[in-house]
């Protein structure tokens, strides 16, 4: 199969959808790899690794999705990018389709089979393909949230790990999953004070067992949500519903009771945000303000750190890529209902409930 890998033109976005070792290894099977011009040369990935690896180089990003079979990408593709595609095609990427129905309209207009990263499921329940850059944003949102809670950026001047005879700042992470995770080891690593809000019990204990006391848990209730938030110097949006919008966990009216300058960074924004005053934001401009709150909404955030996050990625998808382009993705799927599992879209129609379930009315 001929594998397309476009370079990607979402604002500051650095990644790219495979390394010169992906590539190796998908040529090792059999596979052609066309790769466009310079597609992971901000990262330090050259276009002589890549034709060691084995690559084709394309000269323009039109030429790799007129030629590609299997698209393999890292954000979701731009409106111009969607109108090159074909129903004969097969996407792998992040899409994000719930809080994003022009690009559900544009893919389901090309009849593209679209398989999306954020629903591909794992043998224990996880999100494989979702984890490495959960983790890597997870970790990143404890950075930004310190970094905007400096006076000089809006915030109120705290330092989360506070100095003696000084209490560190209060970090309140609402979901207990693999973001979450990772933002508490972060945060804890910093000397904060971290509390985890999650609304399963059993979670909280894994948590709790994980962090051996040094976090406090609390049961996601509104109540304590609002609690917990008007307390906070750090709010970490952590919440996740696969494929599905992200529930909005602290409506407006609570922020003019927060503490001013008070930072809420939230994780969620490309599943549409769990505080009722996101919006997306790109690493340009990161920031804004609402009655006193800065708000950190990045909908790319691991892209910052592009070349430790392009890696992760890459070990996670390669052994997707290769059952996709060596087996069709019907007979994949067959053989995988964890990967079926990340189909999104195919011949015109919503093939995910749970996306199908959020672009409803949109």
């Amino acid at each position: 199969m001929r594998i397309g890998i476009p370079k990607e033109i979402k604002m500051h976005e650095y990644r790219v959808g495979a390394t010169p070792h992906g590539v190796r290894e998908l040529v090792a099977h059999g596979h052609e790899v066309l790769v466009e011009q310079g597609a992971g040369a901000a990262i330090g990935l050259t276009d002589e690794q890549y034709l060691a690896a084995g690559a084709e180089l394309a000269d323009t990003a039109e030429e790799v999705f007129a030629r590609g079979e299997l698209i393999v990408k890292v954000k979701e593709p731009q409106p111009h990018e969607c109108r090159w595609l074909r129903g004969d095609q097969v996407l792998f990427t992040y899409l994000h389709l719930a809080a994003d129905p022009q690009q559900a309209r544009l893919l389901l207009d090309a009849g593209i089979t679209a398989i999306a990263y954020e629903t591909v499921t794992g043998p224990s329940g996880g999100l494989p393909l979702l984890a490495p850059m959960s983790e890597v944003a997870g970790r990143m949102a404890i950075q930004a949230g310190a970094t905007c809670l400096e006076k000089p950026r809006g915030g109120s001047g705290v330092l989360l790990a506070g100095v003696p005879g000084v209490a560190p700042g209060r970090v309140v992470i609402l979901g207990g999953g693999v973001v979450g995770c990772n933002a508490a080891r972060m945060a804890i690593g910093m000397g904060a004070d971290v509390v985890i809000a999650d609304p399963s019990i059993d979670r909280l204990r894994r948590l709790d067992e994980l962090f051996a006391g040094t976090v406090g848990t609390r049961h996601a209730t509104a109540g304590m949500i609002e609690a917990l938030v008007l307390k906070a110097d750090l709010v970490i949006g952590a919440a996740l519903v696969p494929g599905g919008r992200t529930p909005r966990l602290v409506p407006r009216d609570w922020l003019s009771r927060m503490r001013p300058g008070s930072v809420m960074v939230d994780v969620s924004i490309d599943q549409g945000g769990c505080f009722e005053t996101s919006r997306p934001t790109t690493h340009a401009d990161p920031t804004y303000v609402v009655d006193g709150i800065v708000h950190y909404c990045v909908a790319n955030m691991p892209g910052a750190v592009a070349r430790t996050s392009t890696f992760a990625l890459d070990n996670a998808t390669l052994p997707f890529v290769l059952a996709l382009a060596g087996k069709g993705w019907r007979r994949a799927f067959a053989d995988d209902p964890h990967l079926a599992a990340g189909l999104n879209l195919q011949g015109g129609k919503v093939a995910h409930p749970a996306v199908a379930a959020a672009l409803e009315g949109a």
